[in-house]
C-alpha cells in the first residue's frame, strides 16, 4: 500500500492525496467483499473509475483514515443487517415480514422466495419489493423463533 491521505472539502468530497502524484476530489471507497470480508480489500477509486490506491486491511490504516473511510462507506451501503424476525403475515409469497435490523424495526415485502439468497453457508441476502437488500450474516445467530419462521421460506 502507497503512502496517501484522504481529507474532505467543504462540500463533503473526499480527495485523495500521495505524495508526487497530482490530488484527486471525488474519489470513491469500495469494497470487494462487502458481506463476506467488509474490511478487507478495498480500493479507492478516482471520479473516472481508475483504482488509485489498494487497501489490504481497514485495521492497516491510521486511525484518522480508517475512520474516514469507515464513515464515508457506511454513508454509502444500505445493507439492514436483520437481527430478529418478529412476525410474517403469511407463509406464502407475497408476504409481509416485521423484523427488528441493526437499523431499527423494519419491514419487508417479500415477492418470492427466489428473493432470498445464499451467501456463504451461513449468511443470506433478502430484497424486498422496494429493492431494499436485507443481510442476515449468519443464520445460527437468529433465535429460534426467527429461524422457524425463515426455514418455511428456504
Amino acid at each position: 500500500m502507497s503512502n496517501f491521505q484522504l481529507t474532505r472539502n467543504a462540500f463533503g468530497k473526499l480527495i485523495y492525496s500521495a505524495p508526487g502524484e497530482e490530488a484527486q476530489e471525488g474519489v470513491v471507497p469500495v469494497r470487494s467483499f462487502p458481506i463476506a470480508a467488509p474490511d478487507i480489500g478495498i480500493a479507492i477509486v478516482s471520479p473516472d473509475g481508475h483504482e488509485l490506491v489498494w487497501i489490504e486491511k481497514l485495521s492497516d490504516l491510521p486511525e484518522a483514515t480508517r475512520l474516514l473511510l469507515e464513515e464515508e462507506l457506511a454513508s454509502r451501503e444500505f445493507l439492514p443487517e436483520i437481527k430478529q424476525i418478529k412476525r410474517v403475515s403469511v407463509f406464502a409469497s407475497p408476504s409481509t415480514w416485521t423484523l427488528a435490523t441493526n437499523r431499527g424495526d423494519a419491514t419487508l415485502v417479500l415477492k418470492g422466495e427466489e428473493d432470498i439468497r445464499r451467501i456463504g453457508d451461513s449468511a443470506l441476502l433478502i430484497a424486498d419489493t422496494h429493492g431494499i437488500q436485507f443481510l442476515i450474516r449468519d443464520l445460527n445467530k437468529l433465535d429460534k423463533t426467527s429461524r422457524k419462521l425463515l426455514d418455511r421460506f428456504l
